[in-house]
């Protein structure tokens, strides 16, 4: 089992590796496995990215994201300007149908409001977003219209946890309850636990997931 001061060395370790990030911009505090990042960065891409940096790392059971945006002055945009690139942005994104979506921009942070049929779709809008110069974050308000049984979406979560590499499906116990996944159970690693997630997220018709998966240290150490 990790110390925190060695989950902290690790986290540091991944930032200094991330081309994107300049990692003494950022601040790393571990508690109880609990990662805390802090510090300002110019762009809302760099926020995500040091985000996802800290979520790779073995060990780290939450993540308490305290980094600010603040643009600097050669990449300040009107909210005009971002509202225009953003939609802009949305259509010419394969993914995403942009009648659906409706964009508003108020002080840096974009609002996206609509309907998709995927999860995939929303998240999809929010991408197509994030590295627009002058965002300083994202509301991502988009709804999905659920069009599948829940038997259907039980059976598919359950296929994609066997399938993959990552996942012990095994140790996971899946419920449906209309539209939303409920997942219980034990796995090896938070980035695990973020996978189990995000292949529930994957099926069709899923509006919401209450992730309960425990991080269990001896399953880590077994595998």
């Amino acid at each position: 089992m990790k110390t925190d001061l060695e989950i902290q060395k690790d986290v540091m370790d991944e930032l200094r590796w991330t081309p994107s990030l300049n990692s003494t911009e950022i601040g790393v505090a571990v508690k109880k496995g609990i990662v805390t990042l802090s510090g300002t960065v110019d762009t809302y891409a760099k926020k995500l990215s040091a985000e996802k940096a800290a979520k790779s790392i073995e060990g780290v059971k939450a993540i308490a994201e305290d980094i600010e945006v603040k643009i600097s002055s050669l990449g300040k945009k009107t909210d005009t300007d971002i509202a225009g690139a953003a939609l802009n942005a949305l259509k010419w994104n394969s993914s995403v149908n942009e009648e659906k979506i409706k964009v508003s921009v108020d002080n840096g942070w974009v609002t996206l409001e609509g309907t998709t049929d995927w999860e995939y779709q929303k998240n999809s809008a929010r991408k197509a977003v994030e590295n627009l110069v002058g965002v300083r974050g994202i509301n991502n308000l988009i709804k999905i219209s659920p069009k599948v049984a829940p038997s259907d979406v039980l059976n598919k979560i359950s296929a994609a946890f066997h399938r993959s590499a990552t996942i012990d499906a095994g140790k996971i116990n899946l419920e449906v309850n209309g539209s939303k996944v409920i997942l219980n159970g034990t796995v090896r690693s938070y980035a695990e636990k973020k996978d189990a997630e995000g292949a529930a997220w994957f099926a069709p018709g899923v509006t919401s997931v209450e992730n309960n998966l425990v991080i269990s240290t001896s399953e880590a150490l077994a595998y």
